[in-house]
């Protein structure tokens, strides 16, 4: 029997198959787009012809992120914070506080030593530090957005952005390029304002987290100038980063499927 979990988000629809052992046989990440029911229906046939598993042959399915209602065939919808904490188990079980930054939210989860959500925070007033933040700004700096990541190598200043609209920051980074300041420097002021936002996020569950493991989620986990700035700013070694950290919530999804099986 086979289980799927599918992450409709705002940004990108994903999806991962799992077995009854709760391994991966194949996942997908595809931009949902405006028309999110066709999203769902790809990402879904997606694994299924790459793990060669037939409809028949699939036990549950379980949904998740802001389109889970729209996933037709569901044995359950599931809240994105439950799911993140379950996927970040399976690939990173020794995290206690998780950082899942999305296509339009962030959350920050602090979880007990069995990986069960204990407590939460969660920004979701507005874009502010999120994966449509930084297409903006990527956009603004003329740079594409699995560059950003990188931009920041070799960037000494204290700089950091006055305000996380992203209308706003828009026109302080285009004032800044005016001013002939370097994109590196740019870049960096970016991620320290994310990371500062993210860190006061944290707080709010953990006040402290000396000696705790922090992961990351979300697709902004792949932007390693984020990643590393947010560890810079909480003065910490590092933020444990998965190997697919789009997929996590999917992947919690499945497990769950296949759990409540």
């Amino acid at each position: 029997m086979y289980f799927l979990g599918i992450d409709i988000g705002s940004l990108s629809c994903d999806a991962v198959l799992i077995n009854g052992n709760k391994e991966i046989l194949a996942s997908s990440v595809i931009p949902t787009g405006v028309r999110n029911i066709e999203s769902i229906e790809k990402v879904r046939q997606n694994v299924m012809d790459a793990a060669g598993v037939a409809e028949a042959d699939l036990k549950a399915v379980v949904s998740t992120g802001y389109g889970r209602n729209r996933v037709e065939g569901r044995a359950g919808a599931v809240t994105e914070i439950t799911c993140h904490a379950k996927g970040i188990r399976q690939v990173l079980p020794e995290t206690r506080v998780l950082i899942d930054i999305g296509g339009q939210d962030s959350k920050a989860m602090f979880l007990d030593p069995e990986g069960n959500v204990a407590d939460f925070a969660m920004n979701d007033k507005c874009a502010a530090g999120t994966g449509r933040f930084l297409e903006a700004m990527a956009r603004v700096l003329e740079v594409e957005i699995n560059r950003l990541g990188d931009l920041d190598r070799g960037a000494e200043s204290d700089l950091v952005l006055s305000s996380m609209c992203t209308v706003f920051a828009e026109s302080e980074v285009v004032s800044l390029i005016a001013s002939g300041t370097e994109q590196r420097e740019i870049a960096r002021g970016l991620n320290r304002a994310i990371a500062s936002r993210t860190s006061a996020l944290v707080k709010r569950v953990a006040r402290k987290v000396d000696g705790l493991p922090v992961s990351m989620s979300g697709g902004v986990a792949r932007n390693r100038g984020v990643v590393r700035a947010i560890a810079e700013t909480m003065g910490i070694d590092r933020v444990g980063t998965p190997e697919s950290p789009d997929i996590i919530g999917a992947l919690g999804a499945a497990v769950i499927a296949l759990e409540r099986s």
